[in-house]
């Protein structure tokens, strides 16, 4: 037989995972053994390290030895981490994990599946629910709001509840957990490193859709997250963390100045202003107003970082911000929406940012 005449090796045939690791020895165990769970597909384990500290290579070395862990040598948060992953990855598909998420049974091959149903498809996400609550949604996708940020779907909504079925084109991934096509991330740049952690997921998302590629959802892959980035997540802090308040006002502003076109930004500016206002505001409440300030002081100093992300954007793009971004819901977590004052406060933004948006959109390009 003329080898031009055999039939293309599948691409899913092989699947390399890749696991982005910082001092989680207690979350390793249980991401690897769920990995496990997956089956033959998955013939190779990159456990990329940033500088644990709590022995984590060695416990991969000596309870998981199958697994091939890459030191880094210095902690610059996930995105790095992630890029190492994919460059070391030889395969097409590359399966994407924190140290945090576990994968139940069966998830791998859903995700392929949904990969399979498409051409265009660049990214698939699992329905993460908490590991201590596994009846109720934490990640499951959302759209992309105007004003730089995640409108997720189903965000702490119990399981029972959650709108959608099957697989669903979605805005945006959360990175918990993501099935990538390996070189077509990499061709467009892959995770900004610029953020260490928060609002780099948003920026790939923006950009692949930008470029024409579709992100899936997959909701009866169930992917149990458990505890968070500690320093950073606030699912059981007392208060809001002073560097989530800085990589908020850093990165969302990394978001919108490195994606969206000047017109929009223009255009959407008393939004923006609107929703900035408000986020003052409860930096001053929690006491976080050094974060704010220091975020903004970073983002302005970056910027020939700023020009070449920009550039980066400028290159691929395909689909205007008009097909890409929503006027709401606007998502905010429920420890920062109890009753009174501030539920009437964010129930205000979110009626107002989505007037402002319906009267501008068909003037965005």
């Amino acid at each position: 037989m003329n080898p031009a005449d055999r039939a293309p090796a599948d691409p899913f045939a092989r699947i390399t995972a890749v696991v982005v690791n910082y001092n989680g020895a207690e979350h390793l165990p249980p991401c690897l053994e769920g990995l496990a769970l997956q089956g033959p597909r998955i013939d190779r384990v990159l456990v990329v390290d940033n500088a644990s500290t709590d022995g984590s290579p060695a416990l991969v070395a000596q309870r998981f030895p199958a697994a091939t862990v890459i030191e880094l040598g210095e902690n610059r948060g996930p995105c790095p981490a992630r890029n190492a992953g994919l460059r070391a990855a030889s395969t097409e598909w590359v399966l994407l994990v924190d140290n945090d998420a576990v994968l139940t049974e069966g998830v791998l091959e859903k995700l392929i599946v949904a990969a399979r149903s498409r051409p265009d498809v660049a990214l698939v996400q699992p329905r993460s629910v908490f590991a201590t609550e596994a009846t109720r949604v934490h990640y499951d996708g959302g759209e992309l709001h105007y004003v730089g940020l995640f409108a997720l779907r189903n965000f702490y909504v119990p399981l029972a509840e959650a709108r959608g079925v099957g697989t669903l084109e979605v805005g945006g991934a959360v990175s918990v957990a993501l099935l990538v096509r390996r070189e077509l991330v990499l061709a467009l740049g892959g995770f900004d490193e610029r953020y260490f952690i928060l609002f780099e997921d948003l920026d790939l998302s923006f950009r692949l859709r930008a470029a024409g590629h579709a992100i899936l959802s997959v909701e009866d892959a169930l992917v149990l997250h458990r505890g968070g980035t500690p320093g950073i997540s606030f699912r059981k802090a007392a208060s809001y963390p002073r560097s989530r308040a800085f990589f908020h006002s850093r990165n969302r502003w990394y978001f919108l100045d490195a994606n969206y076109r000047r017109r929009t930004l223009a255009l959407a500016a008393p939004g923006l202003l609107l929703y900035e206002l408000v986020w003052l505001a409860f930096c001053l409440k929690d006491r976080t107003l050094g974060g704010w300030l220091e975020g903004k002081v970073a983002f302005l100093k970056d910027g020939a970082g700023r020009r070449a992300a920009r550039e980066r954007t400028r290159a691929v793009r395909r689909v205007g911000d008009r097909e890409l971004l929503v006027g709401g819901p606007l998502t905010i977590a429920p420890q920062l929406s109890r009753r009174g004052f501030a539920a009437a406060v964010l129930q205000f933004l979110d009626g107002a940012l989505a007037l402002w948006w319906k009267l501008v959109r068909p003037w965005i390009g």
